[in-house]
């Protein structure tokens, strides 16, 4: 079990500027709604959270320590856990915790704990935490990555091309080989859940009160970690602005496995975009954003950087969100030497809630806009989604088109034998919990396909299958193989 000494090394090389620690301790015999009230009470006075259990021994304490500790370390708000080598003002003083809350039943008696916080200016709290009426628990499974919802392959797809799941689960392991560069707006995607207090009684507002908060790499970096974890190296290019949301992101990324190439501008900070959650349903999304282009000076060094990258590199992709990251003279520069080298290209311009054009990304191998992206870049609002798909593949002269349509699947328009060809796939994942990720998850997926020797139909597939695998949690998680795996199974 981690001794005390081991958590202040630890604490200490996760602090930064700014960053404050909470400290509790207590027996946590058996952990009960009090508990977690309490801890949620102690978590927002720090940023980071640290409990520290009694040792075994007391009559009081009739749960042996290891499962104590397990128990209060499953907790996702709990960010440090430790069985107490003694008293709790020991641990306090070792630690020096900006804030030790203690229930409120302790205001009234004697504290120990008091000298040894005061005698480094820390502060003692009571409070036994909030009534609430939201099933915390509830909220914690949802992030859960091993979620899977039911599944409905499409097994008549496959029947159609003559491929199986196992030609499927073939291709997966091949990502191992490739080597890709992403390129592409940084965003930061932050789930607020919150619990619904009623109606305001001065005016018609919904009021809600936050209880807990989840942080996601989204944007072109979900991009690149989904690539990373499915097995290819990973060269990763976005720009912003240094703080809280870059450190995140860049921690993040690494950890995924990724190479993020992070050039500096002032006056873009990370798109962070907040999504304000009650009873599993986004109630509120709120984007903080810049959306203007790149200045000239940062658009060559990015050019330089993709020179140095190039001659390693087997694909590229361009994740846009429309924010400024990719020009189109610097994606048009990007395409002309990716082409000179021979490196597949990937593209997806993602219009949600603001205008784009897909059709700028010129000679990919594959692009990937909803229906609405497609009908922005086409200025048509009338024609049939084959024509639709014909269209836009000539315009943007792709050589595959993938126009994906929600709840109904997706449409794949491309080039066989040399004749067109047009086909379906049907929605997989019957009961998705956040579509937010859906077609990051398929790009990713299908470019590593193509860029391993697949044709389009195996590979939309496979990007198909991941993206019902995405959908099946909340917030974005990294794709993962194994989740694939069973699911094909």
């Amino acid at each position: 079990m981690t001794s005390l000494a081991e958590i202040q090394t630890q604490l200490q090389a996760s602090l930064r500027d700014g960053d404050t620690v909470a400290f509790v301790s207590g027996n946590f015999n058996i952990l009960h709604p009090g508990h977690v009230r309490f801890l949620q009470f102690a978590k927002s006075n720090g940023t980071y959270l640290v409990v520290g259990l009694a040792p075994d021994g007391p009559p009081a304490i009739s749960v042996e320590a290891d499962m104590r500790l397990a128990a209060v370390q499953s907790i996702g708000m709990v960010d440090f856990a430790f069985i107490m080598e003694s008293d709790a003002a020991t641990a306090i003083k070792a630690l020096k915790p900006t804030v030790v809350a203690k229930g409120k039943e302790h205001q009234c008696r004697d504290n120990p704990e008091q000298a040894a916080v005061e005698s480094y200016g820390g502060r003692l709290l009571f409070n036994s935490g909030e009534m609430r009426f939201t099933d915390l628990s509830a909220i914690e499974r949802q992030y859960e990555t091993n979620i899977l919802s039911p599944f409905r392959l499409d097994h008549g797809f496959l029947e159609r091309h003559k491929y199986t799941a196992a030609d499927v689960l073939a291709l997966l392991a091949e990502f191992r080989q490739l080597r890709t560069l992403v390129i592409g707006d940084l965003i930061v995607d932050e789930y607020v859940d919150c619990e619904p207090l009623g109606m305001s009684q001065e005016d018609a507002t919904i009021v809600v009160s936050p209880i807990g908060r989840r942080r996601f790499v989204g944007g072109s970096g979900i991009v690149s970690a989904h690539c990373a974890s499915l097995g290819a190296g990973v060269e990763y290019i976005t720009v912003g602005s240094d703080g809280p949301l870059r450190d995140f992101a860049l921690e993040s990324l690494g950890n995924n496995g990724v190479n993020a190439h992070f050039f500096h501008d002032r006056s873009r900070p990370v798109t962070l975009k907040q999504r304000y959650r009650v009873h599993n349903k986004t109630m509120l999304r709120v984007s903080e954003l810049r959306q203007h282009a790149i200045e000239h000076q940062i658009q060559d060094a990015i050019f330089e950087r993709v020179e140095e990258l190039i001659s390693s590199i087997d694909l590229i992709i361009f994740s846009d969100f429309n924010y400024g990251c990719i020009p189109t003279e610097l994606a048009a520069r990007i395409t002309l030497l990716a082409k000179e080298h021979d490196v597949r290209l990937a593209a997806d311009s993602q219009a949600s809630s603001q205008l784009a054009d897909i059709s700028r990304f010129r000679g990919m191998d594959i692009i990937t806009p909803t229906e609405r992206e497609a009908r922005l870049a086409l200025k048509d609002a009338e024609c049939g989604l084959v024509e639709l798909g014909e269209r836009l593949r000539v315009a943007a002269e792709a050589n595959n088109v993938i126009i994906t349509l929600g709840d109904d699947g997706l449409l794949i328009h491309a080039p066989r034998y040399g004749l067109l060809r047009t086909d379906r796939i049907k929605a997989m994942n019957v009961r998705p919990q956040d579509v937010a990720g859906a077609g990051d998850s398929l790009l990713s997926a299908v470019a590593l396909g193509l860029c391993a020797g697949a044709d389009i139909w195996l590979s939309a597939y496979l990007g198909s299958v991941a993206a019902a695998c995405q959908v099946s949690v909340i917030g974005n998680s990294p794709l993962s193989p194994q989740s694939i795996t069973e699911v094909l199974g």
